[in-house]
């Protein structure tokens, strides 16, 4: 049996920057994820971009969180070495209907005080980008606007809040949930976990999560959207990130230069029935061509290398009728995090959660606090996480002398985007376990061959290290402490 005093359900981008936020108080904190690796599910298949808060309702929860988040990101993203691009946003009009909702979000934006907002002209929308339709009218820029990788932040969150002391029990899902007294008792598919409070970040599931234990009060209606990707040969052609307004009441195109210096368009908004989980949908990808020809009529679409889709998550309220439990006719628009006696759930988080999690992660632990009858800080918390070497970005002196230190360095697996045999390396003793891990951490796999040239030696490197690493009853933790064995309070 595992003894904590926080459990974390989900190891997604929000589940590691909570466990983050509960190491810095002196508790202990066990995370709970069913896949085999961190962050797999909804933060993989993410735009990745960092909100300032001018598309949010004044006074709102969400409102605060993201402009407070947009201001401090720098910060964060040094504190973790993560890749940050504040590029600065666009957003264009083509109408009448797209010049009100522009100005509305304009005068919402300096409400919640985002800083640097200016409405463009015609000329002035072409001068900031070139590519787009002459047929914009108007535009917004918001040069606090930012991106980055999404599954990159939320693994520098898990390597930080693990060497700050958090445990991740990978490969384990929660079967079923009660509470006994002061505790809960947590039984997962391989062991049996009490815990003093529980914040629930389990995605997709958190509805389910929740009901093992309440009645449903909100669940989540998932959509499902799909993306195309293009490579980094026309890195620089798109300067900005670009939000589409478009005319009719529908969902426009996001175009944005990422940070490894590809470009991503989508997504689309559709049933999550018109294609399998995982799987694009054709007639998405078509509406997304047919965008981008209407946007941005002279990007080359002939270059892209991929395309990918995701499930969004929709919560929505629901009421018992006839037995069943329906959705009332309006969706939440709010952040909504409820608070029931020590069980903390995050349901239906979506835009600007990727921007808000370490303020969502904060919060929650604030909570957890409250909960824990106020424990003590622990002393010990170092907010700083040192990312695997980007041999690629470094200068020529740099990589030389880590080339010295360490020749794997200098051997390059990843011919697309100079991925080394070192970094690879470092990513499968950091944690990943899977070709897919590897790409993520590292980039392998993501360039123009899509892994054809290196996937095998990925995949042999993680067959070698695997073979030779020492074997333990889960990543990181046996779990069978006694209360009084483990730091905390519990």
């Amino acid at each position: 049996m595992l003894y904590t005093d926080a459990a974390v359900i989900g190891a997604g981008v929000l589940g590691c920057f909570t466990a983050r936020a509960l190491t810095e108080l002196e508790i202990s904190v066990t995370v709970i994820e069913e896949k085999e690796d961190v962050c797999t599910g909804i933060t993989r298949a993410n735009t990745g971009i960092i909100y300032t808060g001018c598309d949010n309702r004044p006074g709102s929860r969400k409102a605060a969180m993201c402009v407070k988040a947009n201001r401090e990101f720098d910060q964060l993203a040094r504190g973790l070495d993560v890749r940050f691009s504040r590029c600065g946003s666009v957003m264009a009009a083509f109408g009448p209907r797209g010049e009100d909702v522009l100005r509305r979000k304009y005068r919402q934006g300096l409400s919640n005080g985002v800083p640097g907002l200016r409405l463009l002209s015609r000329d002035e929308l072409a001068e900031a980008e070139p590519l787009l339709s002459r047929d914009a009218v108007l535009g917004l820029y918001a040069p606090g606007t930012g991106t980055v990788e999404p599954w990159e932040l939320g693994i520098a969150a898990f390597e930080n809040a693990s060497a700050n002391g958090a445990l991740f029990r990978l490969n384990e899902k929660v079967i079923h949930m009660e509470r006994s007294g002061s505790r809960f008792i947590l039984e997962t598919d391989r062991e049996t976990i009490l815990a003093r409070t529980v914040i629930n970040c389990a995605g997709l599931s958190a509805d389910a999560v929740r009901e093992m234990l309440r009645v449903p009060a909100v669940r989540i209606f998932p959509t499902g959207a799909d993306y195309i990707v293009l490579g980094d040969s026309l890195k620089g052609q798109i300067r900005h990130v670009i939000f589409h307004e478009p005319e009719e009441k529908r969902k426009g195109l996001t175009i944005v230069p990422a940070v490894d210096g590809s470009i991503l368009a989508g997504p689309t908004e559709r049933s999550a029935d018109l294609a399998p989980e995982g799987a694009t949908c054709a007639e998405g990808l078509e509406e997304l061509r047919k965008l981008c020809a209407e946007v941005v009529p002279d990007l080359p679409l002939t270059e892209q290398i991929r395309t990918f889709s995701a499930l969004r998550p929709n919560p929505r309220s629901v009421q018992r009728e006839n037995g069943r439990w329906v959705p009332v006719d309006h969706s939440i628009r709010d952040f909504l995090i409820l608070n029931e006696d020590g069980l903390i759930s995050l349901i239906g988080i979506k835009t600007p959660g990727l921007t808000c999690a370490a303020e969502l992660g904060r919060f929650c632990a604030s909570l957890a606090a409250g909960a824990l009858s106020g424990p003590g800080r622990n002393r010990h918390f170092n907010p700083r996480r040192t990312g695997i070497p980007r041999v690629h970005e470094m200068k020529e002196n740099d990589r030389a002398a880590l080339i010295r230190t360490d020749p794997d360095f200098g051997e390059i697996v990843c011919q697309c985007h100079d991925v080394t045999a070192g970094e690879i390396r470092e990513a499968i003793r950091r944690g990943a376990v899977t070709p897919d891990g590897v790409k993520r951490r590292t980039g392998a796999g993501m360039g123009v061959c899509q892994g054809c040239r290196c996937i095998s030696r990925v995949q042999a490197m993680l067959t070698g290290m695997r073979k030779n690493a020492p074997q333990t009853d889960s990543p990181g933790h046996s779990g069978t402490e006694k209360p009084e064995e483990r730091h905390g309070i519990y």
